[in-house]
Parts: C-alpha cells; structure tokens; sequence
C-alpha cells in the first residue's frame, strides 16, 4: 500500500507540475484525496458547503494508459463527491439527520464500486478492500487524509457528472 500512496503522490505532481517544476493550469497543489473520509456530523457542512473545493479528477488529467490505480481512486473520489452534491441538494434529504444517511450511503456505494473494480484487475488490491463489512469502512476512514473535508484554498473544482447513477435509500436510515 505505501509504495501505491508514493506513486500516486510522484504522479499528481508530474501533472500538476510542468517541465521547470512551475504550476500549470489549473494552478492547484493536489494531494491525494483517496479515500474520502466517512461523512459523519463532524464533517457534514464542510461536505455540502465546500464540495465544489475539493479536487476532482478528469480523465483529461490522468494517463489513458497505465496507473490505473490512480485511476480507480480519482473515480471513486469523483463519485462520491458527485452523490455528495446530491444529497446536499434540498429536495433529495430533508435535515441534517438524512442528508447523513444519504451521504453515508453514497460514500459506501462509491468505496464499494471502486473494490470492485480493483478486483477486477490483474495487480493487487487495495488493503482495506480485502475486509468486509465495518472492518472494511474503518479501514477506509483511518486511512482518509482530509477528514474534516477541508477545501483547497483558492481552487475551484471542474464539474464531472457521475459515471453511475445513485439512489438514495431513505428506509434504510
């Protein structure tokens, strides 16, 4: 696991850094944003207030070939931070209390679509998807470097509709 976090660190700043070490556009230091952090009431406003603050990952940034650990894991965070957007959205939950269940379930849905797809590659997986059930979300949550959901200063994410579609499960709140 800590030789994929040193690669993906050594790939963000090769494409966030140009050939003389200078910012390209957009002008923002990323830092690796996988895994998202468990949505909880701690952090639920900075997930709905600042969502538009974190990074996103367009494909136009990442390889077409290769790395496609990077890939997955700007996926999944993509997802997430897009079912995010929905659920904060008046109208899909009411209050704080739902708005926490639908987040958390779009966390879930997302960390669960991005186990999948590790599986189906031919390299090895992601250590916390080898767990199952709460182990697996512990092992997701204790490794999450922005818990508090914090945005990027002066960063203004790109909009990147979601590959899948989610859908909110109000009974099982």
């Amino acid at each position: 696991m800590e030789m994929k976090t040193t690669f993906s660190i050594i790939l963000i700043l090769q494409l966030t850094l140009g050939a003389e070490g200078r910012n390209i556009e957009p002008p923002v230091q990323l830092e690796p944003y996988f895994p998202p952090a468990k949505p909880s009431l701690e952090n639920l406003n900075a997930i709905c207030v600042h969502g538009n603050g974190r990074p996103r990952y367009p494909a136009s940034c990442l390889p077409s070939s290769g790395f496609g650990y990077i890939r997955r894991a700007g996926t999944a965070v993509n997802r997430v931070e897009a079912w995010f957007s929905q659920c904060c959205q008046r109208g899909v939950a009411q209050g704080d209390q739902q708005i926490l269940c639908c987040t958390k379930q779009a966390w879930e849905n997302a960390l669960s679509h991005f186990c999948i797809e590790e599986y189906a590659t031919m390299t090895s997986v992601h250590e916390c998807c080898e767990k199952t059930g709460e182990e697996r979300w512990n092992c997701f949550e204790k490794q999450a470097p922005n818990p508090s959901y914090k945005p990027l200063s002066g960063y203004t994410a790109p909009i990147i509709p979601p590959d899948m579609i989610f859908t909110w499960d109000p009974n099982t709140c």
